[in-house]
């Protein structure tokens, strides 16, 4: 543990690039956070996503998710809320129920940003998806049972993976 002030080196609108001591960092500005939805249906289907990432430089495949209290004048919005509006811009579904799975992160050694997990239940279609502002993100319907395979065909179309689909796949790689 250290006790040596963390200091900023670069800060934009979104996140900053942070030291304290050796270690280098970046945290989300404002106190923004994240919510990731688990979707599974009655029918034992996941509600994933497929969009470009900037980072990755590749279209990435991933659970829904979206950020908290990231639009002016919505500071303090709550995890649930937010991740049920999220829910339907990115996939078109609504929930009847949105339940808090805990805090959790991604890649403490890198990022001081944490993410609120939940799991949607009573799922409905109520519109097409996609995204907002032009996110042009794909919707997937996925039986629990393919996932395996739909994973590796998204990999040989040369989609990144992000590592929260790791825990629907855990099932499989622990047998």
């Amino acid at each position: 543990m250290t006790d040596e002030p963390e200091e900023i080196r670069w800060a934009g609108k979104f996140i900053s690039a942070r030291t304290r001591g050796k270690w280098e960092y970046v945290t989300r500005a404002r106190g923004i956070r994240a919510a990731v939805i688990l979707a599974i249906d009655e029918a034992d289907h996941v509600i994933l996503v497929e969009q470009y990432r900037v980072p990755l430089q590749k279209r990435c495949l991933e659970l829904p998710a979206g950020l908290i209290g990231d639009d002016e004048g919505a500071e303090g919005e709550d995890a649930l809320v937010a991740a049920a509006r999220e829910l339907e811009e990115e996939t078109g579904y609504q929930a009847t129920r949105i339940e808090n799975l805990g805090e959790f992160y991604s890649s403490p050694g890198m990022v001081s940003e944490s993410f609120t997990l939940v799991r949607a239940h009573g799922l409905t279609r109520v519109g097409p998806g996609g995204g907002t502002d032009g996110e042009d993100i794909t919707v997937h319907r996925v039986a629990l049972s393919h996932l395996p395979q739909f994973v590796e065909m998204a990999r040989a179309r040369g989609l990144g993976i992000d590592v929260r689909v790791l825990m629907l796949l855990a099932p499989g790689i622990l047998a």
